[in-house]
């Protein structure tokens, strides 16, 4: 029987540094190509010839490193203004969950989810029942929430395939106001960064000033977003520092000058393109420098606002007339956007080490975005705006494909006695006193949906060495079932490191408290 003691709480984090069979081959190709060098040497005595040769095998090698071993993941991005409505009770069609391609990653931004300060104190204390119904929907699929924010209304949640669960890594949230001059939440940005094997990537979701005549007040919420934003990563402090941007959301850009009988009859017709002209961000981005960073998908789908509620009919309301102030119907508009953002390459003008070094890893480990779908979902009508979706394909070459640490449970288990889990620290990281190692059922929603916990040792652990630290029999579940370990990193606000599933058999102290029966198939428990 493992003993168990109270242990304090510290641990540490990185990259994987490997010898993978694509460094053994990269290797061997460098060899050849030094032989090959050799010969032509050996044949001729032109030193210039030599010269022009060297240069092209090396153009040649470096060409081919960079572009070995990339991978094609699926993102699956949705926004939503919600108007403060209760989830609809199935989300599959939003998510494309029968898609026969599978997504490795969502991320999903939520507009005006409603913020009553009874409510919202209560979901501070448990998740609200957007997050609920996400995660009981995309748990059983094998996804797990990394991650979300909540400012209000605000709201953007991350959820990951649970295989790269530990290569996702340095997650960091904020969020700013832009409400009654910056001090209240209704409008403003919530953004979700993390490292993606080893990509740096940032997720921001606004809710921007609304009505026609505020265009340009949008573009300025937008960078003061972008001002105050910031996180504490050396190498990407700020939102435009990381190698890919998202910018989504409830953006409130509107269509000008069109009347309404010629909106809708455009709309109807599916003649989309005579609208773009007069879209308000459209027009934007052709006098704004930092709009033009961003791409779009083409908008060949109806505009998503403002609908009259479970329909598919654009505002019907009538005239009305209070205390006068004249009421009319609202024009459809493109409110709801998805847009993004690839780093521009710069050019070292003062000599930046740090530019510099952005630019040789932008090279060495390449990574594309392209758009697949661009859509909005006509199927809801809880809102007076449709959900948008957009679907991408990120196209990149891993800067590591080993977790920080490797988790393993020790021999048999069950509640009947303390049990021990096994850890190695594949490279260091920064510690802290509260990296624990949690249980998890083999379709976990998040990572702090643990069964049971331990903390991890208290002191730093060295690179490569085997520690074993104890799980409390009392702790653990009476029936048998599958499960994993998890590694959790306060740091780096990750789980870094999965277990296999293995099974934990059933408890002598279950079938004493008749949660079995004694004999099962003529065998006694």
């Amino acid at each position: 029987m493992a003993e168990c003691l109270e242990l304090p709480r510290v641990r540490s984090d990185s990259s994987s540094s490997s010898t993978s069979q694509s460094t053994t081959g990269r290797l061997m190709l460098r060899q050849r190509l030094s032989q090959l060098l050799t010969c032509v040497e050996d044949l001729s005595s032109d030193e210039e010839t030599n010269e022009e040769v060297s240069r092209t095998l090396d153009e040649a090698f470096n060409l081919c490193g960079r572009w070995t071993n990339k991978e094609f993941l699926r993102l699956h991005m949705v926004t939503w203004n919600v108007a403060t409505a209760e989830p609809p009770r199935d989300v599959t069609s939003l998510l494309r969950l029968d898609s026969q391609t599978a997504t490795d990653l969502y991320v999903i931004g939520l507009q005006e989810v409603s913020a009553t300060p009874v409510r919202y104190i209560s979901d501070l204390i448990v998740e609200d029942s957007w997050s609920h119904l996400l995660m009981d929907t995309l748990a059983p699929k094998g996804y797990v929430k990394v991650t979300s924010v909540r400012m209000q209304g605000l709201l953007i949640l991350l959820f990951a395939k649970q295989a790269h669960v530990p290569y996702i890594r340095n997650v960091q949230t904020t969020y700013t106001r832009t409400g009654i001059y910056g001090f209240w939440g209704n409008k403003g940005g919530v953004s979700i960064r993390f490292s993606f094997y080893g990509h740096m990537l940032c997720f921001l979701n606004c809710h921007l000033a609304a009505h026609m005549h505020y265009a340009l007040q949008r573009v300025d919420e937008f960078e003061y977003i972008l001002d105050t934003q910031d996180f504490d990563v050396n190498n990407t402090p700020n939102v435009l520092d990381h190698k890919v941007v998202f910018w989504f959301g409830d953006l409130n850009f509107r269509i000008a000058d069109h009347g309404m009988h010629f909106l809708r009859s455009s709309i109807e017709g599916g003649r989309f393109n005579l609208l773009w002209t007069k879209d308000q961000l459209t027009v934007m981005k052709k006098k704004e420098p930092l709009l033009q960073e961003f791409e779009e998908g083409p908008l060949q789908f109806k505009p998503t606002y403002k609908f009259d509620r479970n329909s598919d009919t654009y505002d019907s309301s009538f005239q009305k007339t209070w205390f006068g102030f004249n009421g009319k119907k609202r024009k459809p508009a493109w409110t709801d956007r998805i847009l993004w953002r690839i780093r521009p390459k710069t050019d070292d003008d003062e000599g930046s080490s740090r530019t510099s070094l952005l630019v040789d890893d932008d090279e060495e480990y390449p990574l594309k975005v392209a758009q697949d779908v661009y859509t909005c979902n006509m199927e809801y009508g809880i809102s007076d705006h449709k959900p948008v979706i957009g679907i991408f394909t990120l196209e990149m070459r891993k800067k590591f494909e080993r977790p920080l640490v490797t988790v393993e449970a020790e021999g048999l288990w069950s509640a009947d006695e303390n049990v021990l889990v096994s850890y190695t620290i594949q490279e260091a990281f920064p510690a802290s006193t509260y990296d624990w190692i949690g249980l998890y059922k083999t379709d976990f929603k998040s990572p702090h949906d643990y069964v049971a916990f331990t903390w991890a040792k208290d002191y730093e652990v060295p690179v490569n060495d085997l520690v074993k630290v104890c799980m409390k029999g009392d702790d653990l579940p009476l029936l048998s079932g599958h499960y994993i370990l998890g590694y959790y990193s306060t740091n780096m606000q990750s789980i870094v490191g999965l277990s296999r599933t293995f099974q934990i058999q059933e408890s002598k102290q279950a079938v004493l408290e008749g949660l079995v029966p004694e004999n099962i198939n003529g065998l006694d428990k």
